[in-house]
């Protein structure tokens, strides 16, 4: 068990023993020293320690504890407005005390409006929450600091590659692991003051489908939490947009990473990737209904164009259309082989050229004014992942479709 770890079970244990026993009792003295005691050996590791808790997540420094994920003391610290925990310095014993008094408290609804007055007194102990919204933050500055952690998405993108290796070698589809890359991604985003748009390139251009479904995950739960859907659509469109291309696990190697034009049958064999996601999530997932739908039509035109060829003309789903825009985005801001990534406005050109009969005209005019409100932070990744496509099927000079 880490240290973080040990920290964490041993600060859960004493607040469910305080909730038990009063001031003094000898058994909650005795759980409050065991959590203490953890602290000091997790702080000569790391001096100050940071620690989150978002969404069902525990993450420590720039670590998601992946094993704690909806660890149930994390849900009732967020429960509470504790998203943040923070030790700046030494930290004694009574401090300590009264830092675990204080959350017990807000975990008891006995005071809930005493924690944040108590920081403003000398303390090395910060916690609260990440961001607030809507308040006066001259007043509250003081006690509650906006979180900033740089995210290098390293274990994402491996986790990106090993779900397609399953998906390759195996045949399955890990369920689990896509809804925790999407969850962790989802932190990312919302690590500072501000909702940022985290989004990856690569050093190497040869090979970048890991980082391209990760930045549609990214970019597409940012275009649905502007149009504020509801928590679990974006979380559900956030899963669409990482497994929109599964479908390229099928396409032999030679094909996907070939530096010049498709021969007609090459593009066949690309242009059915759609249709091969879709399969894949359909016949492994029941509860990816979406994901399958956007899988295969995020490559389907507003004028019914593109592919696959459908046999009788009908609208697609409302998050194909919302995939679609962000997967051709990402595609126009990366680097490949025959064309540098173009600049950001030169991309949303090209969409607005397109609103109407490739793009729908709204999700267009949406996108377009959540790139202009919103930090994109492009995070260079210092080895390639797996494989991608080499040729672009959304370059405006390659005339592909």
């Amino acid at each position: 068990m880490s240290d973080p770890t040990r920290f964490l079970t041993s600060l859960g244990q004493a607040l469910a023993t305080m909730s038990l026993y009063p001031g003094g009792h000898p058994a909650r003295e005795r759980a409050v020293d065991a959590a203490f005691e953890q602290l000091q050996r997790l702080m000569e590791e790391e001096p100050k320690p940071r620690i989150l808790f978002i969404d069902g997540e525990v993450v420590y420094q720039r670590q998601v504890l992946r094993h704690l994920t909806d660890w149930e003391w994390g849900s009732r610290f967020e429960d509470v407005a504790v998203q943040r925990l923070e030790f700046l310095g030494d930290v004694g014993r009574e401090e300590f005390d009264g830092f675990l008094s204080d959350v017990a408290e807000r975990l008891s609804l006995e005071s809930a409006g005493t924690a944040l007055a108590r920081q403003m007194t000398q303390t090395n102990i910060r916690y609260g929450p990440v961001q607030v919204r809507g308040a006066d933050t001259e007043h509250i500055a003081e006690a509650v600091a906006t979180v900033t952690i740089a995210y290098s998405l390293e274990d994402e993108v491996k986790t990106i590659q090993w779900m397609h290796d399953e998906v390759q070698t195996t045949g399955n589809l890990p369920l689990r692991e896509a809804h925790a890359v999407v969850r962790s991604l989802s932190i990312a985003m919302h690590s500072q003051g501000e909702i940022l748009l985290p989004l990856l390139e690569l050093k190497q251009f040869d090979q970048y489908t890991t980082t391209h479904s990760s930045n549609v995950a990214v970019l597409s739960m940012g275009l649905a939490e502007s149009l504020d859907l509801a928590s679990d659509h974006v979380r559900a469109v956030g899963v669409a947009g990482l497994l929109h291309d599964l479908g390229k696990v099928r396409i032999p190697k030679e094909i996907l990473v070939k530096p010049g034009k498709f021969t007609d049958e090459e593009r066949a064999v690309m242009q059915a990737h759609p249709v091969e996601g879709a399969r894949i999530i359909f016949e492994r997932e029941n509860q990816l209904d979406l994901a399958a739908v956007v899988a295969y039509e995020h490559h389907i035109r507003l004028d019914g164009g593109g592919y696959p060829e459908l046999r009788f003309r009908r609208d697609c789903h409302y998050a194909s259309r919302l995939v679609h825009v962000c997967d051709v985005y990402d595609a126009l801001r990366t680097d490949r082989p025959y064309r540098d990534a173009l600049p950001s406005e030169q991309a949303l050109d090209y969409l607005q050229g397109r609103a109407g009969s490739e793009f729908d005209p709204g999700l267009v005019t949406s996108f377009t004014k959540m790139i202009r409100d919103r930090s994109e932070q492009r995070l260079r990744m210092e080895e390639p992942t797996v494989g991608g496509d080499a040729v672009d099927e959304f370059a405006p000079e390659s005339g592909s479709e």
